[in-house]
């Protein structure tokens, strides 16, 4: 077996040399191999230099696995994310489109609703659809008098501005809507109070017959001239319901010594009053309130009378009328 010698010649730094001797076995030539510092240090140096690229190519290339694992899993997130954001606009676009055809019918019934009440028109709007809608003019139409639902354009998938576009229109349409309802809501207010003013018109008007039967005596002259007759004569029988023929005050209730026999008067307002003679009983009060065909009295004979009836009278501003001009055959 041969054997490695290594032998150190000492001499200056530079030129110190190694002495390398392999001796081989069974008596062969030995060989020397003489290495100068220098070259030992350039060897060792270059040793070192590419261990050093060895380590750091391999860390380069470890980071550079790990960022790749890194930089595929964040770009799988960010689509896992981007198709979440997608899914989610094209529901909110969904819900946006069903609020546009809600308010489409908002529309039609506001414009019915404005109609009806006699409301103005509210504020113009920049939306044209929503003009139209509500403004009671239709949309331009073929002269024919046809209507058409032809519909086209390009397929674009809604986006975040479409999507606010739409929500910024139906934010206008609620405003317009708003207003308009505004108008009908002051015009049904004045419809209210006018009819309010008529129904209390109405209701303090003489208009219903204060019994039933028959007349027995008309209003104004009568037995040939002899006697003048300030109302109506009823007849029927005694305890037959005598009723408020309008809404009003009772100012008079009870025994009437003028002939009239137990008698009710009741003031309508406007200059408007009533009188009911000859009852056989009162059933109110001065000073009570009653409504039209409220029960006041029953029918007797009571007073100047020669049978069961109801005296009727009616005074406009000081004056006695017939009381067939208001009753109107009801």
């Amino acid at each position: 077996m041969g054997a490695l010698s290594l032998n150190h010649r000492s001499s200056s730094d530079e030129n110190r040399e190694y002495l390398i001797k392999i001796i081989p076995d069974k008596g062969e030539k030995m060989h020397s191999i003489r290495l100068p510092m220098h070259l030992i240090k350039y060897g060792a140096a270059s040793c070192a230099a590419v261990a050093a690229l060895f380590v750091g190519s391999f860390g380069f290339s470890v980071y550079s696995a790990f960022s790749a694992a890194s930089d595929k899993q964040e770009l799988h997130d960010l689509r896992t994310v981007n198709m979440t954001q997608q899914e989610q606009l094209t529901q909110l676009a969904k819900k946006a489109n069903e609020l546009q055809d809600e308010m489409e019918k908002v529309s039609e019934i506001e414009q019915e609703l404005r109609q009806m009440a006699g409301a103005a028109p509210a504020e113009e709007t920049q939306d044209v659809s929503a003009q139209a809608a509500t403004s009671g003019e239709p949309l331009p139409v073929n002269p024919s008098g046809e209507s058409f639902d032809g519909q086209g354009g390009p397929w674009i998938e809604p986006n975040v501005r479409h999507v606010n576009n739409a929500l910024d229109n139906i934010r206008n349409r609620l405003a317009y809507s708003r207003a308009n309802l505004e108008n009908v809501r002051e015009a049904l207010k004045e419809q209210q109070r006018v009819i309010g003013y008529h129904n209390q018109l109405s209701a303090a008007l003489p208009s219903i017959w204060p019994s039933s039967g028959e007349v027995s005596s008309p209003f104004g002259l009568r037995w040939g001239g002899s006697d003048f007759h300030p109302g109506i004569d009823i007849a029927n029988d005694y305890g037959t319901p005598i009723l408020a023929a309008a809404s009003g005050t009772v100012t008079a209730a009870g025994w009437n010594s003028g002939g009239y026999g137990n008698m009710v008067d009741i003031d309508h307002g406007n200059g408007i009053w009533t009188r009911y003679g000859h009852a056989e009983a009162v059933v109110v009060t001065v000073g009570e309130t009653v409504q039209k065909g409220q029960l006041i009295a029953y029918m007797g004979s009571t007073g100047f009378s020669t049978g069961p009836h109801v005296h009727y009278e009616v005074h406009v501003n000081g004056e006695l009328v017939n009381p067939i001009l208001y009753l109107g055959g009801e």
